[in-house]
């Protein structure tokens, strides 16, 4: 099984930022994320993470969350320092 890890900025806006998107990606797909960042606060806001899987699995999650609103991006850097 080929393994893959991408670096993420996943921007949620009203509605997913209340839903168990994480919980959704790792039952429906098998991908792993790696918390880096995140901040959510008003029922809107983003997080930096690492998905790890199979790359179909990785491409599946990611096209899934963008069909529900998540905008999918690449973070510049890796923003782990506060």
């Amino acid at each position: 099984m080929n393994s893959a890890s991408r670096h993420v900025q996943l921007t949620f806006p009203p509605g997913p930022a209340t839903d168990p998107v994480i919980y959704e990606i790792i039952t429906r797909f098998g991908v792993v994320p790696n918390i880096r960042r995140a901040l959510i606060q008003d029922h809107s806001g983003w997080m930096v993470c690492d998905l790890g899987g199979t790359p179909d699995a990785v491409a599946k999650a990611i096209a899934w969350m963008e069909s529900i609103g998540v905008v999918v991006s690449n973070p510049d850097g890796d923003i782990v320092a506060g």
